[in-house]
């Protein structure tokens, strides 16, 4: 340890820290604007100028190393004097127009320019204009305003993964700008807009939409991905107007991906459901919520004693809350049908009989940067996973392999160093040879480097993702993916795919007891149906089989935000609170509870779902349903804790069979980053950028010779009989045979299985 001094403070610092970041440790502030914790250093703008005993001139305070002895004085007149200097040549060229910058009042720039501006300029030459550019839908400029502190081009480089600014020109006439006037299309682009110090990159959706003291500012948590990213909302009358991060290191660090930040502008969709709504002969009446629960009450009860309590059954979204999840479980279990289930895109449900516990990510989020070696089975990873995919590109700056076995080859913004891209029906023999080259036996080269990258290291993981959880021989994988991490000493977990997957586990929303699981009550119909927070044609496996179901049930009850496509299917709409409306708790896929509180009233009629289904139980007369606060049934919950119920491993094997034959064309399914749930597809922003453009049906060059196409060609695909009109487009990184056609979109949402069958044809044939 280093003994120095700041301003008089005797300190004591470990070697290699900076002058800046011992003075932060101290509470010493210094100014600064190109510095952040989280980036590079670049020593730029030169705002933290501070005196250095013995030094002849200031030094750079975030690029000056603390030594033995060293003496720093940050308020004497000569550093005081440099950061005024620098200030004042900051201001030459800077427009004086706070008022109408959309930065003022949170301005960095304009913070500092009070303690270390003049009140007079003496520059009376004419300033200099940068023009604007349109790098997308979701972040704005004013270049004129920028400072250079090349914090975003950092950011691109060093987090984002990708260089998407840079710096040109030089002297008074440098400016950040895009490459050949593209747009910004990184899933993580937003955080430019926080670590800009100044008015130059501010949110497009926000703009000119409130000033920074008129907002109210509240914790929240993330519902999008399994990350449960911790957020900050800021409200003005009743509305969600912005949502920024909210610092936590063991979670999402300082970032947010877009689906975060900018996904609140589906809250205030027009497609919100705000009255109860019931179909009577046809028709759609608005009506009470007395009206409407007694009516729901009254048609259970009336097709439980008819027909059985075994024609009653629930699916929900895994994105709901805790506590709706349990009630709902336990409403259904009250009235003695075990038919639940929250796992909507899963196919293949043959492991449930040897599920241990709630599959989860088998260690803590931040270890993933950790990891020396890692092998990630079934994800579009930047897509479903944008911060655990930073997490690995982490872990990959400091040396770690990432190996990969995936029907796609996106580019995932780092080197892979061994990957194996096979089509859906050859993942599970892709596995098995990593499994007998791990067992010393034959096996082909790629699985062999596979398998010595997993020996190699002390911390390893084997990570199985969304896609691999859809595919129809899961559990296989999962059984193959388990022995791969005994046989090499790693860590097993699962990528979760939505806020609530762990938690859903937690809450008992399974089909225990000899319940009939997703597919299942799909495959035979039940006569009535409860849905919560579930789009129908949007978030099951094979959506046209969903909606034949739903379609012939005599009581369709829909607990939704939104109307969406549920009035041609439901008899019941019931308008529930968004996660901003309601308190509750996400269990993420590192099995961490956070509990958060409304932000805002619920919208017209909304009530929080939790609510609801305590109501519903009383009126259907079941004991247990008399909860004073959401804190009482997440106490009830969760009861024993969660960590003794998270368990990734199966206690009986499940057989292999060899043989990955498939007959036709097999389609690649993922969900796109923006279509995942029901707020982001309603998010206007998100859905005008790239990532959620109208889904093509993607084939190599052999494929689509094979299908008689040509890129940018309309050609029909069909599953079940049912089509879908969409550009024939060429990617050859993808598997031959195969047809990657995106779900969780309206285009898509009348075909089948995401890894099924399908068939392509030109259009109007």
């Amino acid at each position: 340890m280093l003994n120095i001094e700041i301003d008089g403070k005797q300190l004591t610092v470990e070697p290699g820290t900076s002058i800046i970041d011992a003075a932060d440790a101290a509470g010493i502030y210094i100014p600064r604007f190109c510095y952040h914790k989280k980036l590079s250093v670049a020593a730029n703008c030169r705002m933290c100028l501070v005196q250095v005993e013995k030094v002849p001139k200031p030094l750079p305070a975030c690029a000056t190393v603390v030594t033995d002895g060293m003496k720093v004085m940050t308020r004497s007149e000569t550093a005081i004097n440099a950061q005024k200097a620098v200030m004042e040549f900051l201001l030459i060229n800077h427009p004086l127009d706070c008022p109408i910058c959309d930065k003022g009042g949170e301005c960095e720039l304009q913070d500092l320019a009070v303690g270390y501006g003049t009140g007079a300029s003496r520059y009376t030459e004419e300033k200099r204009v940068v023009f604007n550019k349109n790098i997308g839908p979701l972040i704005t400029t004013d270049m004129t305003r920028c400072i250079s502190c090349t914090r975003c081009v950092r950011f691109g480089q060093e987090i984002g993964g990708i260089m998407e600014m840079g710096q040109i020109s030089r002297g008074e006439h440098v400016e950040i700008t895009t490459f050949i006037e593209r747009s910004i299309n990184s899933e993580l682009s937003g955080n430019i807009i926080d670590l800009c110090p100044v008015g130059a990159l501010t949110s497009k959706p926000f703009r000119y939409s409130a000033r920074a003291w008129e907002l109210t500012s509240r914790p929240s948590v993330s519902p999008h991905d399994g990350m449960g990213a911790n957020l900050t909302v800021q409200t003005r009358s009743n509305r969600v107007m912005r949502v920024l991060p909210r610092d936590n290191e063991e979670i999402n660090e300082c970032w947010l991906s877009d689906k975060d930040r900018f996904g609140y502008e589906g809250l205030n969709s027009a497609d919100r459901l705000q009255h109860p709504m019931i179909k009577r002969s046809g028709a759609w009446h608005q009506c009470d919520w007395s009206e409407a629960l007694e009516f729901i009450a009254t048609q259970l009860k009336r097709i439980r004693d008819e027909q059985g309590e075994e024609q009653i059954a629930a699916l929900a979204s895994p994105h709901a809350t805790l506590e709706e999840l349990y009630l709902l479980q336990k409403l259904l279990r009250g009235i003695g049908s075990n038919h639940i289930d929250h796992r909507l895109r899963q196919s293949d449900f043959s492991a449930d009989a040897s599920l241990q516990g709630a599959p989860w990510l088998g260690m803590s989020i931040a270890d993933l940067g950790q990891l020396d070696s890692v092998l990630v089975v079934g994800s579009t990873l930047r897509a479903d996973h944008p911060l655990l995919a930073w997490r690995l590109r982490q872990a990959i700056q400091h040396g770690a392999q990432l190996n990969l076995i995936n029907p796609v080859d996106d580019d995932l913004l780092c080197p892979v160093a061994n990957k194996v891209i096979v089509a859906p029906a050859a993942m599970v023999d892709a596995l098995d040879q990593v499994l007998r080259a791990l067992a010393g036996e034959s096996a082909d080269a790629s699985a062999q480097a596979i398998a010595a990258s997993l020996k190699g290291g002390e911390r390893k993981a084997v990570l199985l993702g969304n896609l691999a959880q859809h595919h129809p021989r899961y559990a296989e994988m999962h059984a193959l993916a388990q022995q791969i991490a005994e046989l090499t000493g790693a860590q097993f977990g699962f990528l979760g795919e939505a806020a609530n997957s762990v938690g859903a586990y937690l809450a008992g929303a399974l089909p225990t007891g000899g319940g009939m699981n997703a597919a299942q009550m799909l495959d035979d119909p039940r006569r009535a149906y409860i849905l919560l927070d579930v789009e129908a044609e949007l978030d099951s496996y094979n959506p046209a089989k969903t909606l034949a179901a739903l379609q012939s049930a005599q009581l369709v009850v829909s607990l939704c935000a939104y109307k969406g496509k549920a009035p041609d299917y439901a008899h019941v709409l019931l308008p529930v609170a968004p996660f901003t409306e309601t308190s509750g708790t996400f269990v993420n896929t590192e099995g961490r509870a956070q509990s958060f509180s409304a932000v805002v009233k619920p919208l017209g009629e909304s009530r929080p779902a939790w609510k609801v289904l305590r109501v519903l139980g009383n009126l259907m007369e079941l004991d247990g349903f008399d909860y004073d606060s959401s804190e009482q049934v997440q106490a009830e919950a969760l009861a024993g804790g969660i960590g003794s119920k998270l368990n990734n491993a199966l206690k009986a094997p499940v057989a292999h069979a060899a043989g990955s034959a498939s007959h036709g064309l097999q389609r690649i399914g993922e969900v796109l980053a923006y279509h995942a749930d029901a707020i982001v597809r309603r998010a206007p922003s998100l859905q005008e950028t790239a990532d959620a453009k109208t889904p093509a049906a993607w084939m190599n060059g052999e494929t689509l010779a094979k299908v008689g196409a040509v890129e940018g060609m309309d050609i029909t695909v069909r599953q079940g009989g049912e089509g879908a009109v969409l550009k024939a487009m060429r990617d050859d990184r993808l598997p031959a045979g195969c047809v990657r056609v995106a779900a969780g979109h309206p285009a898509t949402a009348m075909l089948g299985g995401l890894m099924d069958e399908i068939v392509v044809e030109r259009a109007g044939s």
